[in-house]
């Protein structure tokens, strides 16, 4: 069989299925799992396609954002393994934004209530358990996204201006080694880019399945923060590891 043809039926077994195992793929194809692995390598550098564990899976649309509630439930062990590490970071009279997220939210549990810290955040989902935790707690001002709850807008990039940070801890949609940590909505691009700027030490939290995604909206490069992530298959994490430091949670 061709390689066009091998493609072919591989994009056309991933749209029916959102994700397959390199051995369903090499049933289907009559081939090897090497050539298999290499077709793979070359869709995913062309964005048809993000390698995972054992298989691959399709690209999210690049303006796809899921509300928050189907965001808390999906791979919740795996952000809370990455909060509980997150949280770990935070010291002793640090200033720290916690942006809106569901890994973020997650990192509200862990967060030390026996040291002198300060959260600024802009998601509104935050404010209860950081007040309900005794946190001091800021909250920038702006338009409420309904959708995630996240204070985005003029008025929440000024409010955010006020401020210093020790550490930020961001969520994103997409890690992409080429073209950075993306998110769908300009918006909350341009509030992650500011926390970014304004904060000492830069974390991005994220789950391995952001890895290869692709959203709408670039907020960084790789370099300029580091990643705390749970276990990803070692081909896929190794080049981001040669642009910026990763922290893999085990579980």
């Amino acid at each position: 069989m061709l390689t066009p043809e091998r493609h072919r039926l591989i994009l056309e077994l991933l749209k029916e299925k959102h994700s397959v195992k390199i051995q369903d793929l090499v049933d289907l194809t009559n081939t090897s799992e090497s050539t298999i692995r290499r077709d793979l390598t070359q869709l995913e550098e062309d964005k048809y396609l993000k390698r995972i564990h054992g298989g691959a899976s399709l690209l999210q649309g690049n303006l796809n954002e899921p509300n928050v509630s189907e965001k808390a439930s999906k791979n919740l062990q795996q952000k809370i393994m990455i909060a509980k590490e997150a949280a770990s970071l935070v010291e002793e009279g640090d200033c720290i934004f916690l942006d809106a997220g569901t890994t973020t939210l997650q990192m509200i549990d862990y967060l030390p209530v026996d040291k002198e810290i300060v959260v600024v955040t802009n998601g509104y989902t935050n404010i209860e358990p950081l007040l309900m935790k005794g946190i001091r707690t800021y909250l920038v001002g702006g338009y409420i996204k309904p959708s995630t709850g996240a204070m985005i807008g003029r008025g929440a990039i000024n409010s955010m201006e006020q401020y210093r940070f020790d550490k930020c801890f961001l969520g994103v949609n997409g890690i992409h080694l080429d073209l950075g940590y993306t998110t769908p909505d300009p918006e909350e691009a341009v509030m992650k880019k500011t926390a970014l700027k304004l904060s000492r030490e830069k974390f991005v939290i994220a789950d391995y399945s952001k890895f290869g995604e692709i959203s709408f909206s670039k907020i960084a490069e790789v370099a300029d923060a580091k990643i705390i992530t749970d276990e990803v298959e070692e081909e896929a994490i190794q080049p981001y590891i040669k642009n910026t430091a990763i922290k893999v949670v085990k579980a």
